[in-house]
């Protein structure tokens, strides 16, 4: 082990960690029936989230539209409560008749926050710092197309400080964004100054809105479930086949999507699983405050988050030298979720597949990730 960040206090978060019993965990004796723990375990859930703002009608508008290689992708646009309107992209086959599935595809952190939706999407000029990005992490694939192209309506939104809403350099203190404002505006070296910026900027994102009262993860769950309000509201949707599937920070967004949004049939969490004992050893400094859900530790660990997702279909993708977790931490969250589904009587609705390789959603993970989907949304049956 590396040396602790807590130095020689070390000590003190591995005793609070181990007091932590997590009674809202399925494989707690005390749960026998699974719709009673997820009505209680979610909504303890939600009220650590912490984030229950004003209602606010969606208000869309399709901001432009075009046609090639299959596929009709639309730039479109809807209202949030606070800050600019949400872009995203939503992509359909161009021959489609009938309603189809429909996926939320959610991007990735990668401490680049100039982009979010473009980094899973294919654009028509491609940025060489936005292709260097999908070749590190996708396989030089742009994966929404690809699954667009297998029948599904596939919706790609930017989240919370990311694209389209991403904080304005000079909406801030000028003293953090001098690196930023000196730079040409969508340069290359003004995109690396921009993401330089926003890494060094979390800290005081996070301090705020816990302050405030809220959380930094209640306001990414809650964008994320307003994305699927979007998708199921579209008329090419069949609103009974809903997925939704992220590598990285976009697993998590899909361990709390998945987790609290019974509209979600289908789940794959790609790169972003493991118990907090092991963070805590090993690798906090890799982590985003995105990540932390004060006091949440104590009731239930992140495998158990995504458990109340069961018995929907859920794939978990890791990668064995992946350098976010440990490879023990990763197998401790795969048989925990293994247990969970085995206890809800539903072990085949559990996949927990391990591949070669660093930190990544390469070909072979996105093409097992499309075939899970296409296994349980795309021929309905009575048992789903």
């Amino acid at each position: 082990m590396s040396n602790p960040v807590l130095g020689a206090y070390h000590g003190l978060a591995l005793w609070s960690e181990s007091s932590c019993t997590r009674p809202l965990s399925f494989l707690d004796s005390g749960w026998t029936d699974s719709e009673a723990w997820k009505r209680q375990a979610r909504a303890k859930v939600h009220e650590l989230l912490s984030y229950d703002p004003p209602p606010c009608s969606l208000q869309p508008a399709i901001e432009e539209v075009r046609e090639s290689n299959g596929l009709v992708t639309e730039r479109v646009s809807y209202a949030q409560p606070f800050g600019p309107r949400t872009e995203g992209f939503l992509l359909r086959p161009s021959s489609a008749k009938e309603r189809m599935p429909g996926v939320v595809a959610l991007h990735d952190h990668s401490a680049f926050k100039y982009f979010g939706k473009e980094k899973l999407v294919a654009m028509e000029e491609e940025p060489a710092i936005l292709k260097e990005l999908k070749a590190e992490m996708y396989g030089g694939r742009s994966w929404a197309n690809e699954l667009a192209l297998r029948g599904y309506v596939v919706f790609v939104p930017d989240l919370f400080l990311w694209g389209s809403r991403r904080m304005d350099p000079r909406d801030v203190p000028a003293r953090f964004v001098t690196g930023v404002l000196n730079e040409e505006p969508g340069s290359r070296r003004y995109i690396e100054a921009y993401n330089e910026f926003a890494a060094q900027y979390e800290t005081f994102v996070a301090k705020t809105l816990f302050l405030s009262g809220a959380t930094w993860p209640g306001v990414m769950a809650y964008e994320d479930r307003r994305a699927m309000d979007y998708l199921a509201g579209r008329p090419e949707v069949d609103p009974q086949r809903l997925g939704c599937c992220g590598l990285s920070g976009g697993g998590l967004r899909t361990v709390y999507l998945a987790g609290l949004d019974p509209r979600v049939k289908c789940a794959v969490c790609v790169g972003f699983m493991t118990v907090a004992r092991e963070v805590l050893e090993e690798k906090i400094v890799e982590h985003t405050w995105m990540f932390h859900v004060p006091h949440l530790s104590r009731l239930m660990d992140l495998p158990d988050v995504v458990s109340l997702h069961g018995p929907g279909p859920l794939m978990v993708q890791y990668n064995r030298e992946d350098q976010l977790w440990t490879p023990a931490g990763q197998k401790q969250a795969d048989a925990k979720l293994a247990a969970v589904y085995s206890k809800l009587g539903a072990p085949e609705r559990y996949a927990g597949l391990f591949y070669p390789g660093p930190h990544k959603f390469d070909e072979k993970m996105q093409n097992d990730a499309f075939a899970w989907f296409d296994r349980w949304l795309c021929a309905p049956r009575p048992d789903r």
